[in-house]
């Protein structure tokens, strides 16, 4: 299996987490680069999963406490800089809350958060786009702030807002599949669970969605680099030469 091109080309660098009360500050302000593959982490106490679902509220205090960046960096990943990625986090935790009884615990729990997340972000992109817009569509991209930054850091900004507004122009299922191989650093195996799909039509999306960032990519001179490491990302020889197109 391919590993994640190294995506720290155009994400900012990682800094001091905020003092800030609000939590989520920092998935909001940027994505660590080193790894760039970081994901939810692996394995969950089954004392602490076992507790939540007995209804203990301090344990999913705690299971907040210890998931809340992770879920808050995928949902960014997947939506790039949204205004409404704490209501995002809190409906996924509340998902989890109402739903965890439900968790089997021959499962992975970061496998199953994962699938959580993702559908509630995907619901979230559904009614965004089910709202009528009145008059002319706003652009939603996030504008890049010159103040108290480098010359260097303001790139890379630039860098990952160009990087998003690309990333969207996928359509849903290869997008997925992309965030949680490239930048989760998931196998196919793992994202066939979340996404209820088999490995091969996996495998097919994330090489259809190589392919298509690849042409978008020929018109961003600023992600040249990126475009390089996704070349070879997209050979035919890292995941076969599909017949067909997934929808």
């Amino acid at each position: 299996m391919a590993t994640a091109f190294p995506l720290a080309l155009l994400l900012p660098p990682a800094g001091a987490p905020s003092d800030s009360a609000r939590s989520l500050a920092f998935a909001r302000e940027r994505e660590p680069v080193s790894p760039v593959a970081d994901k939810i982490h692996g394995v969950e106490p089954a004392s602490l999963v076992e507790r939540c679902q007995r209804g203990d509220a301090e344990a999913f205090r705690e299971l907040f406490r210890a998931h809340q960046r992770d879920v808050a960096r995928l949902a960014q990943r997947m939506l790039g800089r949204s205004t409404d990625l704490e209501d995002i986090v809190q409906e996924v935790f509340l998902q989890v809350h109402r739903s965890i009884r439900d968790f089997r615990h021959g499962a992975r729990f970061s496998t199953w958060l994962y699938r959580v997340t993702v559908n509630v972000v995907l619901m979230h992109r559904r009614a965004a786009k089910s709202r009528p817009v009145f008059g002319e569509l706003a652009d939603h991209t996030p504008a890049v702030d010159p103040r108290g930054g480098s010359d260097e850091q303001l790139e890379r900004q630039r860098r990952v807002h160009a990087f998003h507004r690309l990333l969207d122009r996928l359509s849903e299922k290869k997008r997925i599949v992309f965030v949680l191989h490239e930048l989760e650093g998931l196998a196919p195996g793992e994202i066939a669970k979340i996404v209820g799909a088999p490995v091969l039509t996996v495998r097919t999306r994330l090489f259809y969605a190589r392919r298509e960032l690849l042409a978008l990519l020929a018109d961003e001179p600023s992600l040249a680099g990126v475009a390089q490491e996704l070349s070879l990302e997209a050979a035919p020889a890292d995941e076969g030469s599909p017949a067909k197109e997934p929808a």
